[in-house]
């Protein structure tokens, strides 16, 4: 891993491949908090769907702002949409796959840098913050996955049915899966619902006072929107 200062730091995505980017030094004015959910980044190499995170970049001011991702191996991530804009008072979803989980990367840390700015092809940086990344091992050898464990020997056939206990026992996991799922949905509508009501102070909203909410109420909202996609990315 090739772990340089942050002006060596090389932008990635499936816009720009290999196509390096120095960061300008910070510009005088007002900074504006970038906040990501989650604060690291840890990938399985033995996830199901590939090794892949979701990150959540929300944007608390009152104007678009423009977002790019630098990261300090490159050659190892690909990433979704690696520069764009996020609406004001909006988050936005930036997907991150590890491309080569290998067990020389294991344990190895990376970094990744989110730089937001002003718009224009010039806009002045207005906010920064790095994440770190990692690759852990699979929780059992790849050479044990994917095999079964060995079937005995089948016994004399028995001729006792299934008593309806043991029926309510194998659907009861399938029912609280379904329990599960429906509660995860009802609790993003709610999340995504509380990041389109306007904020307390803002004028000219149409809404009534009491629909109003906080900026911290759009915090938590935000977080639990990204907790919530990143558990269902996992399973």
């Amino acid at each position: 891993m090739r772990r340089g200062a942050p002006q060596d730091q090389e932008l990635v995505g499936p816009g720009a491949p290999g196509r390096g980017s120095r960061g300008s030094p910070p510009s005088s004015g007002p900074v504006v908090p970038v906040l990501v959910f989650p604060p690291d980044l840890v990938f399985r190499a033995d996830q199901r769907s590939g090794p892949r995170q979701l990150l959540t970049l929300y944007n608390p001011t009152g104007t678009a702002l423009r977002f790019r991702v630098l990261c300090t191996a490159p050659a190892k991530y690909t990433v979704f949409d690696a520069e764009g804009y996020v609406k004001p008072q909006s988050c936005i979803d930036i997907v991150i796959r590890h491309v080569a989980p290998i067990p020389s990367h294991y344990d190895v840390q990376d970094r990744f840098r989110i730089e937001l700015s002003e718009e224009g092809a010039e806009g002045r940086v207005v906010g920064r913050k790095d994440v770190t990344s990692v690759l852990r091992a699979p929780a059992y050898p790849l050479e044990l996955q994917g095999h079964s464990e060995p079937t005995p020997n089948p016994g004399p056939p028995s001729w006792t049915g299934p008593t309806p206990a043991r029926h309510l026992q194998e659907n009861a996991p399938q029912q609280l899966a379904t329990s599960s799922f429906l509660l995860f949905l009802l609790a993003g509508i709610i999340s995504v619902a509380f990041l389109l009501l306007p904020l307390q102070d803002e004028l000219g909203s149409q809404l009534p006072h009491i629909l109003h909410v906080s900026l911290g109420q759009k915090l938590v909202a935000a977080y639990v929107l990204g907790l919530l996609t990143m558990v269902f990315l996992r399973t």
